[in-house]
């Protein structure tokens, strides 16, 4: 089975387990897990960032952050599509108690003078602006990627209005990989990031919070509340290290197999898909038949698929895909539409 259904899916290699079982713990909510400490050095130093937290999850690190920066009667903007507002609970209604502020774009990109039209007053009646979160790479958008010229216009932007801005990077590295950028580079323009481990990475649980020393000091207090202490976490902060030595440099690869399978769908006249939207790991398409209908022919040709939004089905690569596999897998989806 081909299973495109997120990159989340990826399993330890021989590699990472002999880490894994190596690595050596101590209570990381005593802040004594060396391999943890480890982690969290390393990741801030390649954003250039005072400090990081290691977190269970993205969504946890996300919230977290959003909870730094503002509170009850606050809002953040995020565009239309935004994974904070999507696919995370509505915890932001639960944890900091801020308000979500939706702004179209085409592929992720709002525009500045629409984030302008949505800064509040400052009569005391309106929710007050604190934040403005944008994601990079863009899930719902098929993987978008945020030029450095946007982003350095953003932050530009925000600092000016005293507005915090906060980067959900759970496909930082996708980004980064992309645009040929280093991570401090990227950084440079966020007051806070979080990054994802268990994607792009292929690390099997977590991500990490970045930001400036107060930040992080904050964070760990969330974290604890949240639940998110997790002891002798150094056994998985060991499987990302080791993602970050062994699967990161070859993350370019899940990119070129993303533009092959693209490339072989999209001479099926009638599956609609953009190619210009496929700039990293994710595919979105849309295909002339019923969706659950299409997924479960797909699945009996052994190809997994997922749907990003009603009639539009998402295919994520990774690293444990293999090339011929991709190409696999595009002839598999083209013979189910033509054979519908």
């Amino acid at each position: 089975m081909i299973d495109l259904r997120s990159d989340t899916l990826t399993t330890p290699d021989q590699g990472m387990r002999a880490a894994m079982a190596a690595a050596v713990v101590a209570d990381d909510v005593y802040g004594e897990d060396p391999t943890v400490n480890t982690l969290q050095d390393r990741v801030a130093a390649m954003f250039g960032k005072e400090a990081a937290l290691f977190v269970p999850s993205g969504t946890m690190g996300n919230q977290i952050c959003l909870a730094l920066h503002g509170g009850a009667g606050d809002e953040v903007i995020a565009e239309h599509h935004a994974h904070i507002f999507h696919y995370e609970n509505g915890a932001a209604s639960t944890i900091s108690r801020m308000q979500v502020h939706r702004i179209a774009s085409e592929a992720g990109a709002m525009q500045l003078a629409d984030i302008e039209e949505a800064i509040r007053p400052r009569e005391y009646y309106y929710p007050r602006t604190k934040l403005i979160a944008v994601e990079n790479t863009h899930n719902r958008h098929g993987g978008t990627v945020l030029s450095m010229d946007y982003l350095r216009a953003l932050s530009t932007f925000a600092r000016e209005r005293s507005i915090a801005l906060h980067c959900d990077g759970a496909r930082i590295w996708n980004a980064c990989t992309y645009l040929g950028v280093s991570y401090h580079h990227m950084a440079e323009c966020f007051d806070t990031m979080s990054v994802c481990l268990s994607k792009g990475v292929g690390a099997p649980v977590g991500s990490l919070i970045l930001g400036s020393r107060g930040h992080i000091e904050q964070a760990r207090r969330w974290r604890k509340m949240l639940g998110g202490g997790l002891r002798q976490s150094g056994v998985l902060a060991a499987a990302a290290l080791y993602a970050l030595d062994e699967v990161l440099p070859k993350l370019a690869q899940d990119h070129a197999n993303a533009k092959a399978f693209a490339s072989i769908i999209s001479e099926e006249p009638s599956i609609t898909i953009d190619l210009d939207r496929v700039q990293t790991n994710i595919v979105v398409f849309r295909v002339p038949m019923d969706d659950g209908e299409f997924l479960e022919k797909a699945r009996t040709r052994g190809v997994r698929l997922g749907l990003i939004s009603p009639g539009v089905v998402r295919a994520v690569f990774y690293h444990q895909i293999e090339s011929s596999q991709a190409v696999e897998a595009a002839n598999e989806v083209v013979a189910v539409v033509r054979n519908r």
